[in-house]
């Protein structure tokens, strides 16, 4: 019995550990995006909104891990979720346009501050012991199951064109993956509010996938050479925010989705020459004095 049970807590240690590793991975995918902001110097066309989702998840899941006490990989992936996106919050809040500083700025006192601060509170004073952790569990597992089903609208997005263009298969994948590791941790450290959200979270990256296999050559002659950075973010972090994210970016370049690099390399081009007629000198990184 004691054996079994040895078993079980390290076959949970080993599954919570592998999670840790592929979150972080996911947690890195946006890092091309924001490498291109700073290069550009500018966050115009790009959303802050997916970022604030997934801090505010990762702040509910490390707050629940703190309340269980015990559950250390839980506390370890999302102290990691927490500082690397407000780090990416931060470098689009210095490189955003003014009017969206503001509205990042109302998101994130709303959202990250007010909500997550009424409900710590009502957590803490209305319920006591076991009470409170299942309360909070629910909370987080309801909120992850909302954040799962986000990319719903992609998989229809890929049914309605035939085109898997914003849907990079390695990216559905490895989020697949993550799924299976946190069940199987959830599961062998008997916490339902860890493993539940998770099957749905297997069950549409297992759609995605197939999706991606039956139309991946349907729409190819229509797909750029290269999938801009922002679209590769749109697909990743709705599944861990929301699914309303449009890759604005491309469409106020006046970039076609389906278009050729050509036609994007030309819009860059004319989008430079202007810079430089209205604030002087060029950099050589793109952006202006």
């Amino acid at each position: 019995m004691a054996m079994a049970m040895a078993n079980h807590h390290t076959l949970g240690l080993i599954f919570g550990i592998l999670g840790n590793i592929i979150s972080f991975l996911v947690y890195f995918a946006p890092a091309p995006t924001f490498y291109r902001i700073y290069k550009r110097k500018s966050a115009e066309g790009f959303h802050s909104l997916p970022y604030i989702v997934a801090l505010f998840s990762a702040m509910l899941w490390l707050y629940y891990a703190l309340l269980k006490k015990d559950a250390y990989l839980l506390i370890t992936i999302n102290s990691f979720g927490c500082a690397i996106e407000s780090f990416y919050i931060l470098l689009y809040f210095f490189y955003a346009p003014m009017q969206a500083k503001k509205q990042t700025l109302k998101v994130v006192i709303s959202l990250n501050v007010g909500v997550f601060s009424i409900l710590v509170v009502l957590i803490q004073f209305l319920l006591k012991g076991s009470n409170r952790i299942n309360v909070f569990g629910w909370i987080c597992a309801s909120f992850s199951v909302a954040v799962f089903a986000a990319p719903l609208s992609i998989v229809a997005k890929v049914i309605r064109t035939k085109s898997v263009e914003f849907m990079p298969f390695s990216l559905s994948f490895f989020l697949t993956l993550s799924a299976i590791m946190w069940f199987a941790y959830g599961l062998l450290k008997n916490d339902p509010c860890v493993a539940i959200p998770n099957i749905l979270g297997f069950i549409l990256g297992l759609v995605q996938m197939v999706l991606y296999g039956f139309y991946r050559n349907a729409g190819k002659e229509k797909m750029e050479k290269k999938l801009p950075e922002h679209i590769i973010d749109m697909v990743m972090l709705s599944t861990l925010g929301t699914s309303d994210i449009h890759p604005i970016g491309a469409q106020q370049n006046g970039i076609k989705k389906s278009g050729s690099e050509d036609v994007k390399d030309d819009e860059e081009t004319g989008n430079r020459e202007k810079t430089t007629e209205n604030s002087g000198e060029l950099q050589p990184n793109g952006s202006t004095v």
